[in-house]
């Protein structure tokens, strides 16, 4: 039997990979549909921090007056510091055609 795959909420993951300070902030800014979750061709507004998020979705939302856009690489198991933050993502670039 295969294990099943892994998923977190998108609020934790967020606060995990360090781009909100606080799990809480997390949760407002996806409840305010400013994240968008997708595989690459299709993406969706998540309306919920409980929305689930694996390795291999791409979220994109505004950070630092930009737009982000990073593949989930790790789910992480804490909010370690920063650099061990970064290896949970993979920052992709918009195509601009």
């Amino acid at each position: 039997m295969e294990p099943a795959e892994k998923t977190v909420r998108v609020d934790v993951w967020l606060w995990r990979a360090r781009f909100f300070k606080s799990r809480s902030l997390a949760s407002k800014f996806v409840r305010d549909g400013r994240v968008r979750c997708g595989d690459g061709e299709h993406a969706r507004r998540l309306a919920r921090p409980s929305a689930v998020v694996r390795p291999g979705d791409i979220l994109t939302f505004a950070r630092n007056g930009g737009i982000m856009c990073v593949r989930i690489a790790r789910l992480g198991d804490r909010r370690g510091p920063p650099a061990e933050a970064q290896t949970l993502y993979d920052t992709v670039e918009a195509d601009k055609s």
